[in-house]
């Protein structure tokens, strides 16, 4: 299944601290490695494209080489800590390689072999994993909303979280110790802001409850439901909501998204000037689709590639 990031439990529990793009670079790792094969070995990097980044996250090309860019040294350190059967703990990299290819528009990585164990060892053991389609998180500007609502997506066969004790809670939030010491900081900066980009564009509606020690605040839970799926629209909705589409100006994330997924269709090449890249191919083609004209010139291979 397309785009869908796979981790252990353990992995989802495990302590951390990542910005959010250095999470979205693990999250599209996690993905390519699956569904391509490659980067699965401590021997063999992955590639991750800057255009791909763009596309998945509906960011312009340059704030996506900015984040590879950023990845090369910074996510390199970044270190994480899973909690074993039997009490133990084991502390890893997440990445043991990184190569940022200057002027090329990529970055290889070469996963870690505790990460690829816990993102590959799926088979017969589903109820030890969790997963989620990346398209979920894409829409995030906070980097809690990603790790909560991968803490969530555990326990998605009930709806209902077991209490997460505070301090734990927080370093698998990725919050460093001395940051939103004060509740009422935290509640404000990080959980509600959290909860708030979940409910907004993710596939389900969460709210939480907190516990208390005393009058201390010790801990929260969480209860969640899938949002209602909307109505598909009538053939005739569709073709009125098309025609509305045309006679407007992509913005500009639409415009580097799609112009990715056309630069790959072979009826586009008439418009390749051939020696360029698919990257740059790709935009180029964002810049036509500025251009109303180009826009309806182009819309049977929009449709085609899902914009309409």
């Amino acid at each position: 299944m397309a785009d869908l990031v796979v981790k252990s439990n353990k992995l989802v529990q495990a302590l951390q601290t990542l910005s959010l793009s250095e999470t979205r670079l693990l999250q599209l790792a996690i993905v390519d490695a699956r569904e391509t094969g490659q980067g699965l070995s401590t021997y063999t990097p992955l590639e991750l494209n800057a255009l791909r980044y763009a596309q998945a996250f509906n960011v312009s090309p340059d704030a996506a080489y900015l984040a590879l860019i950023e990845a090369e040294d910074s996510l390199f350190k970044r270190q994480f800590t899973i909690t074993n059967d039997d009490g133990s703990t084991t502390k890893s990299r997440w990445i043991q390689d990184a190569n940022y290819k200057k002027g090329q528009g990529y970055i290889l990585v070469t996963l870690t072999r505790v990460v690829i164990e816990h993102v590959t060892k799926i088979d017969g053991f589903e109820q030890y994993f969790t997963s989620y389609h990346l398209q979920k998180t894409a829409d995030f500007k906070s980097v809690y909303a990603v790790r909560l609502y991968e803490l969530l997506m555990q326990w998605k066969s009930i709806g209902k979280t077991p209490q997460y004790e505070l301090n734990k809670f927080r370093s698998q939030l990725g919050i460093g110790i001395n940051e939103y010491t004060r509740m009422e900081a935290f509640k404000r900066r990080v959980l509600e802001i959290a909860l708030d980009q979940i409910n907004e564009f993710s596939d389900i509606n969460v709210k939480y409850e907190q516990h208390k020690k005393g009058r201390v605040i010790s801990g929260f839970s969480f209860s969640f439901k899938q949002k209602k799926s909307k109505d598909k629209p009538s053939q005739d909705q569709t073709k009125l909501k098309n025609s509305d589409l045309l006679s407007k100006k992509m913005t500009d994330p639409q415009r580097y998204l799609f112009a990715g997924k056309l630069s790959e269709l072979p009826e586009m090449s008439r418009y390749s000037e051939g020696s360029e890249s698919y990257s740059q191919f790709a935009i180029r083609i964002a810049e036509m689709l500025k251009d109303s004209e180009k826009l309806k010139e182009l819309s049977p291979m929009l449709e085609k590639v899902g914009y309409l």
